[in-house]
């Protein structure tokens, strides 16, 4: 293979890429809870906002939700929606939250190429906010593990 030849692999690998995140069913879904970017930033802090509406990660290790061990809720920090119960949070050893399964209709999907590989990104089913990502290296009984961002989250005591 020539230099030419790779180039152009290269060249039409992108461009496939590019098309492929503009498949049907890859643009930002409408949701039961919308505000305005204005009103998002407003109800939420700089770090929440950049997590939650322009796919931010928080840094590692920085989350007191990290050593929360109390029964209760964790809900999306964006519009209160419940994601997690604390019976399915575990330390994954990641430096953020982890949950092995979410409430029922809490999340949803999408794929994530932001790092140049596939992942699957979890976002709350009712706003939209970007909460983390979900990996198939989790614990038993469903595999998963549901890493999320801290500040994406509010935690309720049961």
């Amino acid at each position: 293979m020539n230099r030419r030849h790779f180039l152009c692999g290269v060249a039409t690998g992108a461009g496939a890429l590019a098309l492929w995140q503009c498949l049907p069913g890859t643009a930002e879904a409408a949701y039961p809870f919308a505000l305005t970017d204005t009103q998002w930033k407003a109800r939420l802090s700089p770090w929440a906002y950049k997590v939650l509406r322009q796919q931010a990660t928080e840094y590692p290790g920085t989350s007191p939700l990290n050593e929360e061990h109390r029964a209760g809720t964790f809900a999306c920090a964006g519009c209160g929606q419940a994601l997690f119960s604390s019976k399915t949070k575990f330390d994954s050893g990641t430096g953020w939250p982890s949950f092995w399964a979410t409430l029922p209709k809490a999340v949803g999907t999408s794929r994530d190429l932001g790092l140049g590989e596939v992942r699957t990104e979890v976002h709350c089913a009712r706003c939209g906010g970007h909460l983390g990502h979900v990996f198939d290296d989790g614990p038993r009984p469903t595999g998963k593990r549901y890493c999320m961002n801290g500040v994406a989250m509010k935690f309720s005591p049961a």
